[in-house]
């Protein structure tokens, strides 16, 4: 079989094994973006460089020089919209889905040199905009600058339309790309159900969260009062425990809707980190105390840059961190946070190590999950909600900053963490969280 129907099948059956997965496993689809690209590149981009102008279009497809009539109807049906344009912006490609997406015959725009300035054209506006995402009125990115594939998400109103669109750039022998491949999946459904799944624990967490207080406050008037029984006492203690363990589950819910809309507030302000953390270890010293923990600052020798953060959100997820580091330490247990520069990258990196139980490895990867407890954990402490090292990790990503474990079972963690010294390295705007 020629090299260019091997390449039609392989990347044909990419296309159908992607076709099946967009809805159901995003991120995969996103990481298997690359292959297609490389694929499309070696063995179909050269058919569409070699086909006259005039040919050129969604009809014409059918008369071109691809001879699989299986690997036409896969790009034709295809469900997310596929663009191609050299980099003159010259529009090579315009499947049927883009037709119907940007509501745009194929037609008027194929051979076409795109300018920010068309973006005037009341019709073609939203085609330009993902074309050149910095006219579009809101966009946020989902990939570092510079590392391909970009992936962006664009959101329009009015009405409203919920874009995410890959970039991929495509290299025809030596030199700089060719050609870029813009593949645009419409997301609009997809987030309107996430909104609103979200809304709806959101609601629920408020209107719980106002009996509980309540609740809490009758049994904090009712431990002042005299002539209880040691039972009543008792029954008493226990109860407000549980009410306030309600709480911090109700408004850990209400943080993580927040965060999964992309609306948990960041207000970043430059701060040394030292001083910062030294208010925090103050804030826990007396939860340790009670735990027969000794937590202890290294603190830098050397003076550190500042960074970018937004303080009582990243208090949250550090205190987070500090109270795992307690609560599943052993008696006479010790807790050592240390923060200093990455070498050779503009970033400091804080570490959280513990001596406590540990975590098994076959569950090291699942820990930042939502609502995850380690068994071991489940069983030396039966309360916890699971959601605090989730918000924990992204709210540092929020910073631009990663989160990553290391574990010895019985012998204690070390939860560590980076925050950019660029402030150009901490996201712009949040991103909705699609896990």
């Amino acid at each position: 079989m020629e090299k260019s129907k091997i390449g039609v099948w392989v990347t044909l059956a990419v296309f159908l094994v992607l076709a099946s997965l967009n809805f159901v496993f995003p991120r995969l689809v996103v990481a298997a973006l690359t292959l297609i690209s490389g694929l499309f590149l070696v063995f179909i981009f050269p058919t569409f460089l070699k086909m006259p102008k005039e040919t050129v279009s969604s009809v014409s497809i059918k008369e071109s020089s691809i001879e699989d009539d299986e690997f036409k109807n896969i790009v034709l049906h295809l469900r997310d919209a596929l663009i191609l344009y050299d980099r003159n912006f010259k529009f090579i490609f315009f499947n049927p889905a883009a037709e119907e997406l940007f509501r745009v015959p194929a037609a008027s725009v194929l051979g076409r040199e795109f300018k920010p300035q068309d973006a005037e054209e009341l019709a073609l506006r939203r085609l330009v905009q993902v074309i050149f995402p910095s006219l579009a009125p809101i966009v946020v990115s989902r990939s570092p600058a510079g590392v391909y594939p970009q992936i962006i998400d664009i959101s329009f109103e009015d009405p409203t339309l919920e874009l995410q669109v890959t970039t991929t750039p495509l290299r025809i022998g030596e030199g700089g790309p060719t050609a870029f491949m813009k593949i645009v999946r419409d997301r609009t459904s997809e987030v309107s159900l996430v909104k609103a799944k979200s809304e709806f624990v959101t609601l629920a967490s408020h209107q719980l969260r106002g009996p509980v207080t309540d609740i809490n406050w009758a049994l904090e008037t009712l431990a002042g009062e005299t002539g209880l029984s040691e039972t009543g006492k008792s029954i008493l203690q226990s109860t407000k425990k549980a009410s306030g363990q309600l709480i911090g589950i109700i408004e850990d819910l209400i943080s993580v809707s927040k965060i999964e809309e992309g609306r948990f507030g960041y207000e970043f302000e430059s701060k040394d980190i030292v001083d910062v953390l030294g208010r925090i270890l103050s804030s826990v010293m007396a939860k340790a105390l009670r735990a027969g923990v000794k937590v202890y600052f290294d603190r830098p020798k050397e003076s550190l840059p500042q960074v970018l953060i937004d303080e009582n959100k990243l208090t949250l997820a550090f205190y987070n961190f500090l109270e795992n580091a307690i609560r599943y330490n052993i008696k006479n247990g010790e807790v050592i946070v240390k923060v200093e520069k990455v070498k050779d990258k503009p970033f400091l990196e804080i570490k959280i190590k513990d001596t406590g139980i540990g975590i098994p490895p076959d569950e090291i990867d699942k820990i930042f999950f939502k609502f995850f407890r380690a068994r071991n954990a489940l069983k030396f402490k039966t309360e916890g909600s699971g959601l605090g090292l989730y918000i924990a990790k992204n709210i540092i990503r929020a910073h631009g900053g990663q989160v990553q474990v290391e574990s010895e079972l019985n012998r204690g963690s070390t939860f560590h963490f980076t925050l950019p010294t660029d402030p150009n390295l901490v996201p712009k705007h949040e991103v909705a969280i699609e896990e």
